[in-house]
C-alpha cells in the first residue's frame, strides 16, 4: 500500500489556508498513487497557538472543519488523517481523525499523554488508548506525538493488530533524537509500520525539526527522510515484511507479561 505524509510549514490559526493547502496536497498525494495522507499534529489550526486560541477555534467532530476535510477526502479519493482541537462539552482535546476516501469518518482519537505545560494548559487528556480504523484492508492505529514515547501504548497497538501506526506530531528542537532514534526503536520492538509526520519552521517560540519519516517493522526508514523541507513524502508499505520480521525476532510471542 502506498501512503503519503505531508510535512508542512506552520501558519498558526489559519484554518482557511490550512484547508486550502490540504486540498492541494490531497490531490497531489492521490495523483501519486497514495491511498492515505497523514498530516501533522493539530494540522488544521497549528499546535502552539495558546489555550485561548485553541478554545476559540475548537469544534466538535461534527463541526465545519471536519466536514470540510471529509469533502476534500471524497473529492480527492484518498483517506486523510488530520488533527484539530476537539470541543466536547467544556473540554478541549488534542484530537486526530481518520477519514475514508469516500469522506466517511472512520475513527478519532484524543491524545492520552499530555506533554508539559504546553499541553496541560490547553487540553484534557483522552481516556481511550487503542483506537484503530480499517483503511483499504489495512489496520491503522492512531496516536499523537508524545504518546509514541510510551512503549506500552505502541506495544498495545501491536498486540491488537495494528499494522500501520500513524503519529501526527509537533516535535520541536532540540528533541531530534525522538525522530531519529526512538521512533525507529518503537517500530522495531513492536514490529509494525510507523508514520511519524511533523511540522517544519517556527511557530511562536517553538522551532519544529521536521524529520518526518515512515519506519518499517525492521526499524529502517522506508523511502526518503523528509529532512526540514515542506512537501510530501510518498512511500510504499510492504506488508509482508511484518510477518517476516516477527518470525525472525519473535518479540510478541516471546513476551512473558506475567513477570511484568
Amino acid at each position: 500500500m502506498r501512503i503519503a505524509c505531508w510535512q508542512t510549514l506552520t501558519r498558526p490559526s489559519d484554518v482557511t489556508g490550512a484547508l486550502a493547502r490540504l486540498r492541494v496536497r490531497a490531490a497531489e498525494a492521490a495523483a501519486a498513487g497514495a491511498r492515505l495522507l497523514v498530516t501533522p499534529e493539530m494540522s488544521l489550526t497549528g499546535y502552539n497557538i495558546g489555550s485561548r486560541g485553541l478554545r476559540r477555534l475548537a469544534e466538535p467532530e461534527s463541526g465545519p472543519m471536519c466536514e470540510e476535510v471529509s469533502r476534500i477526502a471524497a473529492e480527492s479519493g484518498i483517506a486523510i488523517v488530520h488533527g484539530w482541537p476537539e470541543l466536547a462539552g467544556e473540554r478541549v482535546y488534542n484530537s486526530v481523525r481518520v477519514v475514508g476516501a469516500d469522506g466517511t469518518g472512520l475513527a478519532s482519537y484524543r491524545k492520552t499523554h499530555l506533554f508539559g505545560a504546553i499541553d496541560r494548559m490547553s487540553f484534557s487528556a483522552g481516556e481511550t488508548g487503542v483506537v484503530q480504523a480499517d483503511v483499504d484492508g489495512l489496520t491503522v492505529g492512531l496516536i499523537v506525538c508524545y504518546d509514541v514515547e510510551f512503549p506500552e501504548l505502541v506495544r498495545a497497538h501491536a498486540l491488537r493488530g495494528t499494522e500501520l501506526l500513524v503519529v501526527p506530531t509537533a516535535l520541536m528542537s532540540p528533541w531530534h533524537f525522538v525522530a531519529e532514534t526512538l521512533v525507529p526503536a518503537r517500530a522495531f520492538e513492536s514490529q509494525l509500520f510507523l508514520a511519524y509526520t511533523n511540522w517544519t519552521g517556527r511557530e511562536r517560540d517553538l522551532e519544529y525539526c521536521g524529520l518526518t519519516r515512515v519506519v518499517g517493522p525492521d526499524g529502517r526508514v522506508t523511502g526518503i527522510d523528509a529532512g526540514a523541507s515542506d512537501g510530501l513524502l510518498v512511500t510504499d508499505l510492504d506488508l509482508s515484511l511484518i510477518a517476516e520480521v516477527r518470525a525472525e525476532t519473535p518479540y510478541l510471542t516471546d513476551r512473558r507479561p506475567e513477570l511484568y
